[in-house]
């Protein structure tokens, strides 16, 4: 059954009832920060208020494991936008423990796309295009290794000024406790020294 109904009734009481005044804000982030986080649902509220971060602070990107994939996929792209377009100054990339991407089996997963509807054929006609459709699906082992190389794709990309910040961090994702791996600041200055 679609949740539709149930969001789209509460929507039309909460914006008859101006519900949404205190979320005014402007589209340019006040702590001049950009983050790119998992999509984990334990995530949504839990890692603004561990970052001390409200409406209008931040802007903030999510994807399955707070993975960059491709240096000109849509997740580089939406950091980019950020930064030169919407006033963002710096990046993290937060990553969390006991992450469901480090577990995702791409042969497990195309296995319930089928029970789903998506027909052999399909699989068969990428298995022979240019797209390695099993890398594409397939996790990471380790969270640690996964952000600290997502923070490698961000601060060399082409695009992205040498004096921007890019942070490493991964969350506990019970507590908020913030471990941090990769000082973008501290990796500024000693890539300055070289």
């Amino acid at each position: 059954m679609s949740s539709l109904t149930d969001i789209l009734e509460f929507n039309s009481r909460f914006v008859e009832e101006k519900e949404y005044e205190p979320y005014i804000t402007t589209k340019y982030p006040n702590k001049k920060l950009v983050v790119l986080s998992c999509m984990d649902s334990r995530l949504v509220e839990l890692l603004p208020k561990s970052m001390n971060l409200r409406n209008g602070d931040v802007k903030i990107v999510k994807s399955a494991g707070a993975v960059v994939n491709h240096p000109f996929g849509s997740i580089m792209r939406s950091i980019l936008v950020a930064l030169y377009e919407l006033n963002a100054e710096e990046v993290f990339i937060v990553g969390h423990y006991d992450c469901g991407m480090s577990a995702v089996d791409p042969d497990i997963m195309i296995e319930h796309m089928k029970e789903r509807g998506i027909p052999d054929k399909t699989f068969d006609t990428l298995k022979y295009s240019s797209h390695d459709i099993k890398g594409w699906l397939r996790g990471f082992g380790d969270v640690k290794t996964s952000v600290l190389k997502s923070c490698e794709v961000v601060r060399n990309h082409p695009l992205l000024a040498k004096t921007i910040p890019v942070h490493g961090l991964v969350m506990d994702p019970k507590t908020g406790l913030l471990d941090l791996l990769s000082d973008g600041n501290a990796y500024i200055e000693q890539s300055n020294k070289a």
